[in-house]
């Protein structure tokens, strides 16, 4: 990684917990498929809560946010294979992730919810589900917890590179529905032109993860340290409040 472990420890004896003087850049992948948390501006950058969240990071620890467009599914490999420094995509903390990469603390927890057009038969539990294809994004956890509680029930689980592509699909009816976060799904899809004649059915959905961090490298401990100061940081001095507020109406930090 760009940033020496040499000056990440003496910045973690500071009690800044800050970089030293020379900055350093942190190739932080992101899925820019996410609104409100990670979407592309017309211009080609990336804006989105994960954004604000890791400039500011950055800022506090003295280091370059460099944004690298990845497809979410190829997160891990590419971190793993140092293509990246870092994952800042909405990613949740699971114990199976990490087997493969260490988290930082939370940054925010949603709970999922499966949308589907207006009036379809999906309220009724997995007797409504079965037979029916439901859209995820690869290699997220609704992808996995889709695999392993309703496909053994009957339901055809989709998955598909990008969340776009499931929307588009829900869209012009090629899915029954589409398992994804609440506030993907609202801010993202139900609240869009596209999402007209859409809902949420059913109850909110926990998926056993413990909210969504940043993703580094096992070996990476003094990073995480850094961030989680940062983290801890905003959200003591309001900061994280105020980047809050230009998205969401509650606070998404969660219980």
């Amino acid at each position: 990684m760009k940033i020496s472990l040499m000056i990440l420890s003496a910045a973690l004896a500071c009690s800044s917990g800050a970089f030293a003087a020379d900055p350093a850049t942190l190739r932080l992948g992101i899925d820019p498929s996410y609104p409100p948390m990670d979407a592309k501006a017309p211009d080609g950058s990336f804006k989105g809560f994960d954004v604000d969240l890791g400039n500011e990071i950055c800022r506090r620890i003295h280091a370059h946010c460099q944004w690298v467009e990845l497809e979410f599914s190829g997160m891990i490999p590419a971190l793993q294979a140092r293509k990246i420094d870092a994952i800042l995509s909405s990613m949740a903390i699971t114990e199976k992730r990490e087997q493969q990469i260490l988290f930082t603390s939370k940054l925010f927890q949603f709970k999922s919810r499966l949308i589907a057009r207006q009036g379809a038969p999906l309220a009724g539990g997995m007797n409504a589900l079965a037979g029916k294809q439901i859209g995820v994004q690869s290699g997220t956890q609704f992808e996995g917890y889709a695999l392993k509680n309703w496909a053994p029930l009957g339901v055809h689980v989709v998955a598909y590179k990008s969340q776009d592509e499931v929307f588009a699909d829900l869209e012009n009816g090629r899915l029954d529905g589409a398992l994804l976060g609440t506030v993907e799904a609202d801010y993202g899809f139900l609240r869009m032109p596209a999402g007209k004649g859409f809902a949420f059915v059913g109850e909110p959905l926990s998926m056993g993860d413990r909210g969504v961090g940043i993703g580094l490298r096992k070996d990476e401990t003094a990073v995480q340290a850094s961030i989680n100061e940062a983290i801890a940081s905003m959200r003591k001095d309001g900061t994280y409040a105020q980047i809050a507020k230009k998205y969401f109406d509650f606070d998404p930090y969660g219980n």
